[in-house]
């Protein structure tokens, strides 16, 4: 199956030697989001909520510029810094995903940038 990276129009631009999104078949692969702007690339927000609403957002801009959509995600991989936020993270992130939820893995993690609560990356399938 071969695979390509899909070119960011609206979503927050990378800052490494990655892809931002892959797809590959009808599986899309988007990189890790943090909570940044995606306009000016600063941290936005002081809370896990706020946090995670921003995350949440730059996901679903990547996922449209790949032509998918929240309810497409089947698979969440979330990195906390401090694990007590999990209530804050559920209860933003079951706002933006319908049911059935995606399957999710989270863990601790020791984040980044100065203040991060919250990294998220998603794998999407977008067949019939």
């Amino acid at each position: 199956m071969p695979k390509h990276a899909v070119k960011v129009k609206t979503g927050p631009a990378g800052a490494g030697a990655y892809s931002q999104i892959i797809r590959a078949g009808d599986f899309v692969y988007l990189s890790g989001q943090a909570p940044l702007d995606p306009s000016s690339n600063e941290l936005v927000g002081t809370t896990i909520e706020e946090q995670t609403t921003r995350v949440l957002e730059n996901i679903k801009l990547l996922l449209a510029d790949a032509g998918a959509q929240m309810k497409d995600v089947i698979k969440l991989t979330v990195h906390l810094s401090d694990m007590a936020s999990r209530a804050g993270f559920n209860a933003v992130s079951d706002s933006y995903f319908p049911d059935p939820k995606p399957v999710r893995t989270l863990v601790g993690s020791s984040l980044v940038f100065k203040g991060m609560l919250v990294y998220v990356e998603v794998i999407a399938y977008i067949g019939s």
